[in-house]
């Protein structure tokens, strides 16, 4: 089996410290989203739409509209010189049908492993302040915002980790800032029907 799409998987780790001195050119976003517009939709609705922000004085005030890690409670995200150098947004119009949260979850790790290729990390979050992003980057009438995209150049070191006995899957950072994060054993991921599992 080619190996190239599992190590770039791996190499595509939830950054949220980024080298914020490294801006991103607007067109690396273009580049990111012209792959992402040949993924697969359902019934070919092809219902998401992307907005692009790299201009820092934006990309300062999105990074005030995410929440960075609910499982580092302690900590209040990037900090100055730590950011995200870009944003792509994800909305899609309010009625859209079919629902559009299949085709958000292929185009957003597209997106990413797109630009892992590309030497840059990112992360895709969920909780979002929407009302106050959507007020900041004038999402049209009609459209709601499903997921945030940050990327950058990775200004951190990620480890996965076995998960342990205690089947905790939550991440954290150790005293040296190294951020872990555990992932389940293939044994574990696949299930046998009807005889248990038996993967090795």
């Amino acid at each position: 089996m080619n190996d190239c799409v599992r190590q770039l998987t791996l190499r595509n780790r939830s950054t949220r410290r980024f080298r914020e001195d490294q801006r991103i050119p607007i067109e690396i976003l273009y580049q990111l989203i012209d792959i992402a517009r040949f993924c697969p939709s359902a019934r070919n609705h092809q219902p998401l739409r992307y907005l692009l922000s790299v201009e820092e004085k934006e990309t300062i005030k999105i990074r005030s509209c995410l929440f960075f890690a609910l499982d580092l409670p302690e900590w209040d995200g990037p900090a100055e010189g730590e950011r995200p150098a870009a944003y792509i947004t994800i909305i899609a119009a309010k009625d859209a049908q079919p629902d559009p949260s299949i085709d958000l979850g292929i185009a957003a790790q597209t997106i990413l492993l797109a630009a892992a290729e590309m030497g840059i990390a990112g992360c895709i979050f969920g909780s979002i302040r929407r009302k106050e992003l959507a007020s900041l980057l004038r999402i049209p009438k009609g459209f709601r915002i499903l997921l945030v995209i940050a990327l950058g150049y990775s200004g951190e070191e990620i480890r996965i980790e076995e998960l342990g006995e205690n089947g905790d899957t939550r991440y954290w950072r150790d005293d040296r800032g190294v951020h872990h994060v555990p992932k389940r054993p293939l044994r574990e991921c696949i299930l046998m029907a009807g005889s248990g599992n038996h993967v090795p």
